[in-house]
């Protein structure tokens, strides 16, 4: 049995870098229409618009639907899971193991931040 995908497998390259260019573009036209009048940046090109793309896939982790990625939901829940299944004396130790390292943190003008049970 032949693969259905082998034969549309070519159309899919060609979709992709006009994918790439039509993001390219979108920054552009945006970069173009709003900075230059608000901040006073010069206007860029196309190339440099993909440049800035490709900077922000380094720097922000890019286009894969949030900054945790796809399993960060997935890790969260069996977390919570692992959470519920502890005793109390397990759940207490763990809290101050997690204090110890992080410290407290202050909100603005509440004192420290406690974990509610």
């Amino acid at each position: 049995m032949r693969n259905k995908f082998g034969k549309r497998k070519w159309l899919f390259i060609p979709i992709f870098i006009a994918a790439i260019l039509l993001f390219g573009a979108i920054v552009m036209g945006l970069w173009n229409a709003i900075l230059p009048a608000v901040i006073g940046v010069k206007s860029i090109s196309l190339w440099q618009a993909l440049g800035i793309l490709v900077l922000s896939k380094i720097l922000f982790g890019g286009f894969h639907g949030g900054w945790r990625g796809r399993h960060g939901k997935e890790r969260w829940m069996e977390m919570k899971q692992k959470f519920a299944a502890m005793t109390p004396e397990e759940r207490e130790k763990l809290k101050e193991e997690w204090k110890s390292r992080c410290g407290t943190w202050k909100m603005r003008g509440q004192g420290s931040v406690e974990t509610a049970e």
